[in-house]
């Protein structure tokens, strides 16, 4: 057991870093909002983190305090003129959103060392401490659900009409997902630079972007478990199909595909639903009591 734990700690460590940053993209499509600036925010946590920590020789965990508050800063200021897109405007805002950071981590060499990255970072970031992270932001998120903020997020997904007649202010709710999705996610990023000792602009591009939006698509966007479930699979398949190393990109966009068309909720959400179907099925099912055989012998005697 200790020796499958070593061989396999460092692919543990990336799941719980990508669940983090799953459960970032999770709080803004719950919201409805159609945000891909996760892998941007991201970046502004790990070089924050990184560069602090081996410029300035800063306290790894502090820098990553730094970190996830610069994300949250930033996710502030771009929501102000975000909440007040829609649909695919948004997604275009966010998606230069993130081409601006990388353009900065990648032509602004005196700062982040361009294309080399940042390297020698202290590996502060253990399992348990990642996972204890995790527990801590997933029943924060759970919690969150079971309140008029949860409720207020699920009918503005639904339909921004029904939440317009309801009260509920669109524009403040989609900001404060904003909000907390930046926070989520320079939290991972500067997780993912004390866990990594290097990290490089590659690390935070396009790629980072799709996978972001695909472990939620994968495990479902209404519940925070449907993007734990995500980046869990989409995290481990490289390790799974390492046989297969020159057709991974192709194993992962075909499972992407049979999800979407046979499972549109997502692998989590499905059996969820399917559980709670169940058990409003037992509980709306009315008890059948039988009548003892010499009751009903009576009464058909008494009939005849």
């Amino acid at each position: 057991m200790i020796n499958f734990f070593n061989t396999y700690q460092s692919l543990l460590d990336h799941i719980l870093v990508n669940m983090l940053l799953a459960a970032s993209q999770y709080v803004v499509l719950r919201a409805g909002v159609f945000s891909l600036g996760s892998a941007g925010f991201a970046a502004l946590g790990a070089y924050c983190t990184a560069l602090l920590t081996t410029k300035l020789g800063w306290n790894p965990w502090l820098s990553v305090v730094v970190g996830m508050m610069l994300g949250t800063l930033v996710s502030a200021l771009l929501a102000l003129p975000l909440s007040r897109l829609r649909g695919v405007f948004q997604a275009v805002a966010t998606l230069a959103f993130v081409q601006i950071v990388l353009s900065a981590t990648q032509n602004w060499v005196a700062l982040t060392n361009g294309p080399m990255g940042v390297n020698s970072i202290p590996h502060a970031a253990g399992t348990a401490s990642l996972l204890l992270i995790v527990v801590a932001v997933v029943v924060f998120l759970v919690m969150m659900g079971r309140y008029s903020f949860g409720r207020a997020l699920d009918v503005i997904r639904e339909d921004e009409t029904v939440a317009v007649s309801l009260g509920i202010s669109v524009p403040y709710y989609h900001r404060i997902a904003f909000v907390l999705s930046g926070a989520l996610a320079g939290l991972s990023g500067g997780l993912h630079a004390i866990s990594s000792y290097s990290i490089t602009p590659q690390d935070y591009g396009f790629g980072l972007l799709v996978a972001a939006l695909a472990m939620v698509v994968l495990g479902g966007r209404t519940t925070v478990w449907g993007a734990l479930v995500g980046a869990l699979v989409l995290t481990s398949l490289p390790e799974v199909f390492r046989v297969f190393a020159d057709y991974r990109a192709v194993v992962q966009g075909l499972l992407l595909m049979l999800v979407i068309i046979y499972l549109p909720r997502g692998l989590a959400d499905t059996v969820i639903a399917h559980l709670k179907d169940r058990r409003l099925r037992r509980t709306a099912a009315p008890p059948v009591i039988a009548a003892p055989v010499g009751v009903l012998t009576a009464q058909t005697r008494s009939r005849s």
